[in-house]
């Protein structure tokens, strides 16, 4: 009872307290002024409507017909003609020059190509080349993908001829050869010693020394006759691509000064080597060479031979130069003999007349056309030289015989004599005055005015 009485206390006190504040707190507020009480009540309007007003605009009739500019479209573009080209994967590239002994096989596979490879690349360069000419020089380029698989391979010899072989779905050769500039030359060399010295001392190639030995031999005694202070003035071509020279010089006109005579010689500039030998001004002799620019590596008479190691009687004269270099007759005349005749190998013969005959043993090749019987003209090409027979390397084996007995090639007239008969005087003389106007404009010496002078 008396617990119940305390709680009905406790909340009628509570809610006198409420009534009590909350009293309070109404009796305690200020009243709000006007001006707070609208601006509280105000609120924004909304956007009206737009009004739509007809404007009249006049223009000129031909405002924008002529005198506005044709800009054309703003934006044009552009689409390739052509597909976007695949990235090529990079290319590792492996080169060197083939070495004394060394073949073309040995080279690809130290470039890292397979059996099957190499033996592909064989074939495709055996077929625009004769690998059996490779020689120490040529160079041989591998360019190969990053996972060794082979690209292309470039085999460079002579003349700057490179040959390359590409791979892909089907394997292709092609030869690439240069397009060289001709340019002539001239030069002047005083002999003290030797041709050969004389030459090498002014800058001039060294190598036609052996031209004019075998041009002048039978004629000149180049020992008995040089007593030092002679002149020398030639005229040769050069091919060049760019500054770098391609295949070897070749003369085109010398002046020798010697014993009190002039000496000149005049090679044409068709290819054929149908030289012309001119004694104060007058033709002396017409001699073809066998071998063009090769080396006279044997001489007429007896020597020790390379080959059986006895002393024997060498009864021709011997020219160094690489397997397949084109041989020449020296002299018109007929072919009497192709074939094999034991030491001298592959031989062609040619008679020239009733009592001289020239032979050209060691070939390695006769052309497909020449026949027993048919005539050749000096220069003409009868074969290619080679290692048949009794040789120790490729070379030109060359004789002249008179009534069958071996004579000196060098200082023989007979066939001199037998080109003469084809020569015409007018046309040589026309043609030595020709290389001196040569000789003079790209050396600017007077070797014309000395000349008349002796005349």
């Amino acid at each position: 009872m008396r617990l119940r009485t305390m709680a009905a206390c406790v909340a009628i006190a509570g809610m006198v307290s409420g009534a009590a504040i909350a009293l309070s707190d109404f009796m305690s507020k200020e009243p709000v002024p006007p001006e707070l009480a609208s601006a509280g009540k105000w609120m924004p309007q909304g956007p009206e409507a737009p009004q739509n007003v007809d404007i009249l605009v006049t223009l000129p009739a031909t405002a924008w017909a002529e005198d506005a500019p044709d800009l054309g479209p703003l934006l044009q573009v552009a689409f390739a003609d052509r597909p976007v080209q695949a990235i090529e994967p990079p290319l590792s590239t492996w080169s060197r020059n083939i070495a004394p002994g060394e073949t073309l096989d040995f080279l690809l596979s130290e470039a890292g190509l397979a059996a099957p490879d190499r033996a592909e690349v064989a074939l495709a360069l055996g077929a625009e080349y004769d690998l059996r000419r490779l020689r120490p020089g040529h160079s041989v380029t591998v360019a190969s993908t990053m996972d060794g698989s082979p690209g292309t391979v470039s085999l460079a010899v002579e003349d700057g001829v490179r040959i390359e072989v590409v791979f892909g779905e089907q394997m292709s050769t092609q030869v690439v050869a240069p397009d060289p500039e001709i340019v002539t030359l001239a030069g002047e060399a005083m002999i003290d010693s030797s041709i050969f010295a004389a030459l090498d001392e002014a800058g001039i190639p060294a190598r036609f020394s052996v031209d004019l030995a075998q041009m002048l031999g039978g004629t000149v005694d180049f020992r008995r006759e040089m007593a030092g202070g002679e002149t020398l003035r030639l005229l040769w071509r050069e091919a060049r691509v760019g500054e770098d020279r391609i295949g070897q010089p070749e003369l085109a006109f010398a002046a020798l000064d010697i014993g009190g005579s002039l000496y000149e010689i005049v090679w044409p500039d068709d290819g054929s080597g149908q030289a012309t030998i001119y004694v104060d001004g007058e033709v002396l002799r017409v001699f073809a060479q066998p071998v063009e620019g090769a080396r006279l590596s044997s001489v007429f008479g007896r020597r020790t031979h390379p080959v059986f190691g006895n002393v024997r009687m060498h009864t021709g004269v011997d020219f160094a130069a690489a397997r397949g270099t084109p041989v020449q007759a020296t002299a018109p005349g007929r072919v009497n003999f192709i074939g094999w005749r034991g030491g001298y190998g592959r031989v062609v013969e040619i008679l020239h007349g009733s009592d001289t005959m020239t032979r050209y043993a060691h070939l390695s090749a006769v052309p497909e056309d020449l026949a027993q019987g048919q005539r050749v003209a000096a220069g003409d090409v009868i074969g290619r030289v080679g290692a048949t027979g009794t040789a120790t390397g490729p070379n030109l084996h060359y004789e002249v015989l008179v009534d069958g007995r071996p004579t000196d090639p060098l200082s023989d007239d007979r066939l001199a004599e037998a080109a003469e008969s084809d020569a015409d005087d007018t046309a040589a003389l026309s043609r030595l005055a020709e290389a001196r106007a040569l000789l003079n404009e790209n050396l600017g010496s007077e070797i014309a005015k000395t000349t008349t002078e002796r005349l």
